[in-house]
């Protein structure tokens, strides 16, 4: 009942307990409550006692002369120290330090061992003070003449360092003791006498630098002075912790630090000639590039000669380390290698064939001379006839691969120039004889091969040109086939683990290419699913690589080879290891799918195949003490064999359907079966699955009330399925369970089982209507309340619609064509005649829809129906809301039936144009155009001469001739394509905005119908036309850019260079819709811009600048008040740069772009809010340039969190000014998910700038848990 009391007693405190009890006894109001807490104290008071006494026994057990009472003494204090709960006196604090560094110099080791664990958790549990008398004192034993007190103190240093708390918590206990231990060791490693003493004390130095280097800047000089000599010891273990130290030191000390590190590396290496620690100095280059890489960029021009130079001297362990370096160059500073990359490319390639110690040659004639000879001498042969302890030239290729490798990774937009320089050298060192650089040779090609697939939405259509970098691949194909070839019957099976992650990178990105080189191919898969030796990685990898070639080739590619490969897979599938069997099963599916497609006839006879096949996969479907992978690909894979072959199983088919019945009561593999029950029942065999439905289907219903979302639709989509095949054999009485499920999963809570659950309804309905007697009840409401939900459209409403038609055709009771209307449009005639909107607007569309639904099912009553709504919408005295609806029903009735006959309807939707209602204006606006779709030869020459007769109707006019032109295909509307094209360009400069827009929409939409013609015409009034026509050009030509492919995409590849010419238009607003049309085919169609970028970036880059010319100052009363007419134009900029990172990344200069975002964190509100966005994006898709820029774009974001809104602003300021700063420490949370942010100096100062101000604090933890990348995603730009 106290539970404050019970915290303030528990919390830690310098005084005694007897004096915290009283402070506390006195705030206390009543006598209840003081005896209350004197429990409460007594009882803790008991609890540390109890503790106390507990730890003093096994203090004395220490001091036992026994080793094994010292050992379990100390074992059970250490589970003691482990337990949250255990809280230590002041005393007994002491008493355990003392003792346990006294247990450091125990003669028994094991006793040792047990107090140096005892160090870690015991941080956490004593005063500040305990800590440093433990520091102290090991740090005093480090330097100690006895060399097992050295090695034990050095540990227990390394446990206490790896339990401080982080910097970030920002306690001074960790500072002070880091520094404490720092000048210690700085110390410790002046003793050029002692070596051993120099090794521990860079080890701990390192480990304090790798954790806590932020807390020691003030030694950071100091610790660079002692660390320097050391690069020249003698010894290289020495030299070897120092280079790490000093990587440890590089992410967090400062700029000056770094670049006197720098220049006396670079002052060391440039001496003459090179010396013995010349490779000292290169290693330690390459691993401070590696840890704060952006910082050596600016070095590079004096570093990479001295590289090269060195490269051209007879060391080849120097060698190694120099393109070593080359590769951390390229990975961390890739903006400032970019003029170097060629050379070190040339160099990479002349030294990945350095082997001055073998013939390949020799080699290639021996196998030759061997393979007409005897091959089985060549087996016996030693593999070390041509080693030699002292050839290191294997170190000078593999690092010069790797390097190869870095560029391959890092530079894709030189993918055209590898292909014709790298990737040849690559594929001749496929023979190479060390089998680790081999492996690296492998890995690199991989790389080059997976970066020649094309980015996500590069693409236009299936007949767009492709990438020329796939081009090149594929005519590599035969020599890569070749060149694996041999190594795919080689004895090692990293070398073929290599060819296999090749050969289904190649499978992947070249779908369909590896076809005629498959028999090349068989043998090495054969040999290594069949061979003794083969481990089970390498039959794994086989397997997995047979899959995506299966995958990926058609089936009549496979035909010849069945009869090879099957034998191994299926052995495969019977091997005792469960991910061999697990992969087999997915290949020997993929088999059944090729032996017998169903999509197409073919003529492969598999009788031959289907025993061998069926028998091993029974056997795996069957067992029940397997692995649960390996059950759920057994059932999948019988369920293809069943759906592929099942015709051809005889007596074997019921058993296997009943094991699929039991598969189904599992709860474990019941989601499998339902797929599996899907694919089986539909098809085009047809299944006999009656005598398992009986069963079946209620175990299927019952599964529509579990919690699992996945089988819920699984399951629907099954019934559905076996409704729609097997509706012969259902009773009413048999779907009844399933029925009474169906009501809870119509809602809107989640649309997607709404509509699937409605599409078997209507299955229902239309196979076995007599089943949906009872409909009323407890579905139809539901259904009802949907069709009303605001969250209603798209495939939901479409599956409602059918519903509807087939549910009035049944007949069944509270389901006539009278009864539904009434449900339907009930609630609109309840609704105020005063709130015409009442109801929701998307539900006056879903009613209408479905009403012309229910009309087109019952011809006989849809005339009647249209007179009536006619009625209601001429009469004045009906209310808003069921005109609005009347008018949007007729629209919908009108658009599939000819509503000619009606003559007074053209009378009526003019005149609703006048309603002072803007809704109802807006309805009859689309009434008039569906009608006209439905009637095209009456309706449009009336709606073209209205809108050339009326201006002031004409933004209504023009909707109306909107849906015409959205709806019709391109044959209906092609004869009066002219009229429109002509009417529309009369009004392409009219004064208001919101009707250009809807004519640049029309004109979008139309130049789809006849692409060819069209969009030159268009691009013709680009430059003919003023600036108002200009923008509605422009703006059309967004609407021909969709999501989906269009013949005149490639039309508009060719010229929407032309159009983007507009984003240097002189007038504002045209500049604006030409970056908005950009973003557009930058989202939605990325594959049309690409090739632009080069020169489309700098005039969009342009339009992100601030221009004062743009700014003035508007008088309003006794304010003055600053107006931003550029405004528009850089927010549409900044949009397009932020959807140019999700589609155009690979294409971007990160750098030159992180400039233009540097500017976006000083400008506007909203473009802040914009940029902090896309600052979080790079964090997670370019981290290294991010940490590159940290500084300058620390400064902006500290400026957004500290700046405060003036006292006198009014309340949106304040709530304006708060998101900005809750996005901005959203970016702050994004950048320090890198790991290298968290060690910088100024962002470390930012941080704890930010948790010591409070409210900036409270901020910051409310975000941390904030789904960054859910803001970005959720954000439409396009």
């Amino acid at each position: 009942e106290f539970p404050s009391l019970l915290s303030a007693a528990e919390r830690p405190c310098q005084r005694p307990l007897c004096q915290r009890t009283e402070v506390f006894f006195l705030f206390l109001s009543n006598s209840e409550e003081k005896l209350c807490f004197l429990l409460l104290v007594s009882e803790k008071s008991v609890e540390m006692s109890n503790v106390t006494y507990h730890i003093s026994n096994l203090l004395e057990k220490m001091t036992s002369t026994d080793k094994d009472f010292r050992f379990m003494a100390t074992n059970d204090l250490m589970m003691e120290l482990q337990k949250d709960s255990i809280k230590l006196d002041e005393d007994s604090e002491r008493k355990v330090v003392t003792m346990l560094l006294k247990l450091l110099e125990d003669k028994n080791g094991e006793v040792q061992n047990l107090a140096v664990k005892c160090l870690g958790p015991l941080v956490s549990k004593v005063k500040e003070y305990q800590v440093e008398t433990m520091v102290d004192t090991l740090c005093s034993n480090m330097v100690s003449d006895k060399e097992q007190l050295r090695d034990i103190s050095s540990m227990g240093l390394k446990t206490v360092i790896a339990e401080l708390p982080p910097a970030s918590a920002g306690l001074c206990l960790t500072a002070n003791v880091c520094k404490k231990i720092t000048s210690q060791l700085i110390g410790a490693m002046g003793k050029q006498d002692d070596v051993s003493v120099q090794l521990e004390a860079l080890d701990i130095l390192s480990d304090m630098l790798g954790r806590l280097s932020s807390t020691l800047v003030s030694f950071h000089q100091s610790i660079l002075t002692s660390l320097l000599p050391q690069l020249t010891s003698t010894r290289m273990a020495v030299r070897k912790r120092a280079i790490m130290a000093l990587g440890h030191l590089v992410p967090s000390c400062s700029p000056a630090l770094f670049t006197q590190l720098a220049e006396h590396l670079m002052k060391e290496l440039s001496r003459g000639s090179p010396g013995a620690n010349t490779r000292t100095y290169i290693q330690c280059l390459t691993t401070i590039t590696r840890q704060g890489g952006h910082r050596v960029g600016e070095h590079l021009e004096k570093i990479i000669p001295m590289m090269v130079k060195f490269c051209n001297v007879e060391d080849d362990e120097l060698r190694e380390n120099c393109f070593q370096a080359f590769e951390a160059f390229v990975r961390r500073c890739p903006k400032e290698m970019s003029p170097h990359i060629s050379m070190v490319i040339k160099l990479c390639l002349k030294y990945i064939t350095h082997d001055p110690n073998y013939n390949y040659d020799a080699e290639e004639d021996q196998e030759d001379s061997m393979d007409l000879e005897n091959g089985e001498d060549e087996d016996q042969e030693s593999d070390d006839e041509y080693s030699d302890d002292d050839d290191m030239s294997w170190k000078v290729r593999r690092s010069s691969v790797k390097c190869l490798e870095a560029v391959i990774s890092c530079r894709r937009d030189l993918l055209v120039d590898l292909y014709g320089s790298v990737c040849p050298a690559l594929v001749s060192r496929f023979k190479e004889r060390e089998e680790n650089v081999k492996s690296d040779i492998f890995l690199a090609f991989v790389a080059l091969v997976r970066q020649t697939k094309p980015p996500h939405g590069s693409a236009l259509d299936a007949g767009a040109k492709e990438e020329p970098a796939v081009t090149l691949l594929k005519k590599q194909v035969p020599t890569i086939i070749k060149a694996l070839h041999k190594q795919l019957k080689e004895k090692s099976m990293k070398s073929r683990q290599g060819c296999f992650s090749i050969l289904t990178e190649m499978a992947n990105v070249l779908p369909g290419a590896l076809g005629e080189h498959i028999p090349n191919l068989i043998p090495g898969i054969v040999y290594s699913l069949t061979d003794k030796s083969t481990s089970s990685n390498m039959k794994i990898d086989a397997l997995a690589f047979l899959h995506v070639l299966l995958s990926s080739h058609t089936p009549e590619v496979f035909h010849p080879h069945i009869k090879v490969i099957l034998p191994p897979v299926i052995h495969c599938v019977e091997d005792p290891f469960y991910k061999i069997t697990s992969e087999a099963l997915q290949v020997t599916q993929q088999m059944v799918k090729m032996m017998r497609p169903l999509e197409k006839q073919s003529s492969f006879d598999a009788k031959p195949y289907v025993k061998d096949v069926f028998s091993s996969t029974l056997k795996r479907l069957k067992a029940a003490d397997i692995d649960q992978e390996v059950k759920e690909r057994a059932i999948s894979c019988m369920g293809h064999i069943v759906s592929h072959l099942g015709d051809q199983l005889g007596g074997d088919l019921q058993p296997t359907l009943q094991i699929f019945l039991e598969r189904l009561k599992n709860e474990i593999t019941r989601l499998t079966a339902v797929k599996t029950l899907t694919l089986v029942a539909g098809s085009p065999l047809k299944i006999d699955l009656r005598p398992i439905l009986t069963e079946g289907i209620p175990i299927l219903g019952s599964f529509l009330r579990k919690n699992q979302r996945a089988l819920k639709l699984n399951t629907l989509t099954a019934l559905n399925i076996i409704v729609t095949n097997y509706s012969d054999c259902f009773k009413p009485i048999m779907l009844e369970s399933v029925l009474n499920e169906l009501p809870v999963l119509i809602q809107e809570s989640d649309m997607h089982i709404s509509q699937v659950a409605i599409m078997l309804l209507t299955c229902m309905a239309k196979v076995c209507p007599s089943s949906l007697a009872k409909i009323g009840g407890a579905i139809l409401p539901e259904v009802l309340h949907l069709v009303h939900s605001p969250l209603l459209q798209g495939g939901a409403l479409g599956s409602i619609v059918e519903f509807f038609q087939a549910l009035v055709l049944t007949k069944a009771s509270n389901t006539g064509y009278s009864d539904l209307m009434k449900a339907l449009t009930g609630p609109f005639y309840k609704a105020k005649s005063s709130e015409s909107m009442s109801v929701h607007r998307q539900s006056y569309y879903s009613v209408a829809k479905c009403v012309a639904a229910l009309s087109s099912a019952c011809p006989k009553e849809s005339s009647g129906t249209v007179n009536n709504l006619i009625q209601e919408v001429k009469n004045q005295r009906t209310s808003e809301s069921v005109r609005i609806l009347s008018f949007l029903c007729l629209g919908e009735v009108g658009r599939t039936t000819n509503l000619g006959g009606h003559k007074e309807l053209k009378t009526v939707i003019m005149e609703a144009f006048s309603s002072p209602n803007e809704e109802v204006k807006f309805a009859a606006s689309c009434t008039l155009g569906n009608i006209c779709v439905g009637n095209l030869e009456e309706y449009l020459p009336f709606l073209l001469k209205e809108i050339g007769g009326q201006p002031k109707r004409q933004y209504l006019l023009l909707h109306s001739l909107k849906e015409v032109i959205s709806a019709l295909s391109a044959e209906k509307l092609k004869p009066h394509v002219e009229n429109i094209w002509t009417l529309l360009f009369k009004n392409c400069e009219c004064a208001e905005e919101g009707t250009r827009n809807v004519v640049s929409e029309c004109l979008g939409k139309l130049t789809l119908v006849n692409p060819s013609q069209l969009l030159s015409r268009l691009k013709k009034q680009l430059s003919s036309g003023s600036s108002l026509a200009r923008s509605t050009v422009v703006t059309a030509v967004k609407f021909t850019i969709v999501d989906h492919p269009v013949p005149i995409d490639s039309l508009l590849k060719e010229c929407i260079g032309d159009f983007l010419k507009a984003i240097q238009d002189p007038d504002l607003n045209v500049r604006r819709v030409a970056l908005v049309m950009f973003n557009s085919a930058a989202h939605n169609k990325p594959g049309l811009i690409r090739g632009l970028l080069t020169a489309v970036l700098p005039k969009l880059y342009s339009e992100t600048q601030i221009r004062k010319d743009l700014i003035r100052e508007v008088e309003m009363g006794p304010f003055k008040h600053t107006v931003d007419d550029g405004l528009d134009v850089r927010k549409a900029a900044f949009e397009c740069m932020y959807t140019l990172l999700d589609s155009c990344l690979d294409c971007l200069d990160i750098f030159e772009f992180l400039n233009h975002v540097e500017e976006g964190l000083k400008d506007h509100y909203d473009i802040r809010m914009l940029t902090f966005i896309m600052l979080a994006r790079l964090a997670s898709l370019s981290p290294a340039a991010v940490v590159q820029r940290l500084e300058r774009l620390v400064e902006p974001l500290r400026a957004t969190c500290t700046t405060k809104v003036k006292a006198g602003s009014v309340k949106q300021e304040f709530e304006k000014q708060e998101e900005l700063r809750r996005s901005a420490m959203r970016a702050v949370a994004a950048l320090l998910s890198i790991s290298e942010v968290e060690k910088s100096p100024i962002m470390a100062d930012f941080v704890n700038q930010i948790r010591m101000n409070a409210e900036m604090a409270t901020i910051f933890e409310s975000v941390q848990g904030d789904p960054i990348s859910g803001a970005v995603e959720s954000m439409d730009t396009s």
